[in-house]
């Protein structure tokens, strides 16, 4: 089996480590050509690949897969939102014109907005947020195309090595929110729930990927501040806008267990 990976970012190059020592021949790709011998030093095929929105040709080897996983950023922070989209459909015709059979897209929980209630993969999606409604359109521009099968995986909150909850709101005072619930998961459940997915050839589905404990903000940011050895955050004693994000097919379909806890 060969699965090509599209954004060997933070965690797109921690999945291709781990399907290398499970056998399986990875490509993967960046933007930056400084990262190309990080990819060759872990055994991973690299790839120059920058996705521009002219018409300049992507290299075609890179598409000789059976798995496409695609994890890029939309950026929508930086307003480069719609040139995100234009990006996944210009992968389009490369997937068609090479047959390949198996599309998996990174997505996010933000395409629920708050909804002030619990919220699953059976719930129509209804974002508020710029980022929400990007990656919702960027879900639909794939599924709605028949000549191959898309996975969607939508990612909660993330963190792990790199990503320190404790930094998020250090030393920070009226924060919002202090009662609402966390929708976080941790880079080794992401990978886990990722893994689970191909070797299972559990595709076809939405996932969410999100942990199933709930801490309040204020509980857990400061915790995770404390034991980081950081100045404590002060939240207002508040729950507005909230949602819980829970995952039915993660537990249905891929009988699937969280390794790391999201706890006080």
């Amino acid at each position: 089996m060969t699965v090509s990976i599209l954004g060997c970012g933070w965690y797109g190059l921690e999945l291709a480590k781990t399907l290398v020592k499970k056998g399986i021949t990875v490509k993967g790709s960046t933007t930056s050509a400084d990262k190309l011998n990080t990819l060759t030093d872990a055994k991973i095929e690299p790839y120059l690949i920058d996705l521009p929105i002219d018409n300049e040709t992507i290299d075609p080897a890179f598409f000789n897969c059976d798995v496409l996983w695609i994890s890029i950023p939309p950026k929508v922070r930086t307003g480069n939102g719609e040139e995100y989209l234009i990006k996944i459909r210009r992968l389009i015709t490369p997937i068609i014109a090479h047959q390949i059979k198996q599309v998996v897209l990174i997505s996010s929980t933000s395409v629920y907005g708050d909804t002030n209630s619990e919220v699953n993969e059976l719930n129509e999606p209804g974002p508020d947020n710029e980022s929400g409604k990007i990656m919702l359109r960027a879900e639909n521009i794939l599924k709605e195309q028949p000549a191959f099968t898309t996975t969607i995986i939508r990612f909660a909150g993330l963190i792990g090595p790199g990503r320190d909850p404790g930094r998020f709101f250090a030393g920070k005072t009226n924060i919002p929110n202090g009662n609402a619930p966390v929708n976080l998961i941790h880079l080794t459940d992401c990978i886990g729930i990722s893994e689970a997915i191909l070797t299972q050839q559990a595709f076809g589905y939405t996932y969410n990927a999100c942990s199933p404990n709930h801490p309040t903000r204020s509980n857990f940011y400061t915790n995770a501040a404390q034991q980081s050895g950081l100045e404590a955050p002060h939240f207002i004693n508040e729950k507005k806008s909230w949602k819980v994000v829970s995952g039915l097919n993660v537990a249905a379909i891929l009988k699937y267990d969280y390794q790391v806890a999201i706890t006080r």
